[in-house]
């Protein structure tokens, strides 16, 4: 019941979070269209995105302390199905038939996730995390994992190489410190609010330094990606990176796939797979929508000494355009 528990709160939360995008998008489209354009911190509609924001954040985080982390990371994709569906209803887009296959592999792949997920309950106290902090399965993880990140930090910092994969694996290598400290920390709480108090071990406030050092470059790292690449790209592939990264860390470090059956292994396998298929087919071929520019800019045209802007005739067939060759012709005659 209380993995039950975890789970339901971390779909919901998820889902919560893509109303809350939708939400956000929504308010900056009729702040654009306003003919004096506003700040968006001055918008109620958009103060209401990020409200949900923050209650489907704190959602996930308390996830973290009922179930466990191979149950809760994959259900990041309900985010995705969830702005995907929930764009038509607030953005007005069509839907489209990648958006339903997509989503029910993602469906499909969520429920073999939890109907086949780690079963194993257990008392995550202040001393069981000291324990698994110093076990050796965990320090040559650590290890692996720091030689890594070193190695794609020098590709980025010292050769400028800003490939999408690279941000995008050292963010997935910063989520696994970032997940481990959210269910330590979620935990203790957790135990605390029972009765068993947790919060005065020095372990629980190392946790909380872990996860808001690791969450901080992580969003650092993340931004860079968006800013570099479509969103459309970076949706999926981080998905997929931070989502085994999570798990990863959850069977090293938590143990949670111990004494766990092949076919149930197999079977969350399969899940995962069905999931991140799932994903990519929705982004698939999805483009991103700007807003539109009602002039164009002279002033960067090498050869031209105009800085003005030139405001297209909305009642001519070519609204938008420069004009033809045709028309200028006519024009000069």
């Amino acid at each position: 019941q209380t993995q039950l528990l975890g789970v339901l709160l971390a779909a919901a939360s998820n889902f919560l979070i893509s109303v809350s995008l939708n939400i956000q998008k929504c308010a900056h489209l009729r702040l654009a269209r306003q003919s004096e354009p506003k700040p968006y911190y001055v918008s109620k509609l958009w103060w209401c995105g990020i409200t949900l924001l923050g209650l489907g954040e704190v959602g996930n985080f308390t996830a973290y302390g009922f179930a466990p982390i191979a149950f809760v990371a994959p259900l990041g994709c309900v985010s995705v199905i969830g702005s995907a569906f929930i764009s038509v209803l607030f953005l007005k887009k069509n839907m489209r038939a990648a958006d339903i296959l997509g989503g029910t592999l993602t469906v499909t792949g969520t429920y073999l996730l939890v109907a086949f997920g780690p079963n194993i309950p257990q008392e995550l106290t202040a001393r069981r995390v000291q324990n698994y902090l110093v076990s050796w399965p965990f320090l040559l993880y650590s290890i692996l994992e720091i030689i890594i990140f070193c190695i794609l930090l020098y590709f980025y910092k010292r050769k400028a190489v800003k490939h999408i994969v690279i941000l995008l694996m050292m963010v997935a290598l910063l989520a696994s410190p970032t997940v481990i400290a959210v269910k330590a920390v979620a935990s203790m709480i957790a135990l605390s609010a029972k009765g068993k108090m947790q919060l005065t071990y020095p372990v629980f406030y190392i946790m909380i330094f872990l996860m808001a050092t690791s969450c901080t470059f992580q969003v650092k790292f993340l931004n860079q990606a968006v800013h570099l690449y479509n969103v459309t790209a970076v949706v999926p592939i981080n998905f997929v990176l931070f989502t085994t990264s999570a798990i990863t860390s959850g069977v090293i470090f938590y143990r949670e796939f111990h004494s766990a059956a092949l076919l149930s292994v197999f079977m969350f396998l399969f899940g995962c797979l069905l999931s991140f298929l799932g994903i990519f087919v929705i982004a698939r071929n999805k483009k991103e929508e700007h807003l539109q520019i009602p002039f164009i800019d002279c002033g960067h045209i090498p050869g031209q000494k105009l800085t003005g802007k030139i405001q297209p005739d909305s009642h001519s067939s070519c609204y938008g355009t420069l004009n033809n060759e045709d028309d200028l012709v006519k024009s000069q005659s």
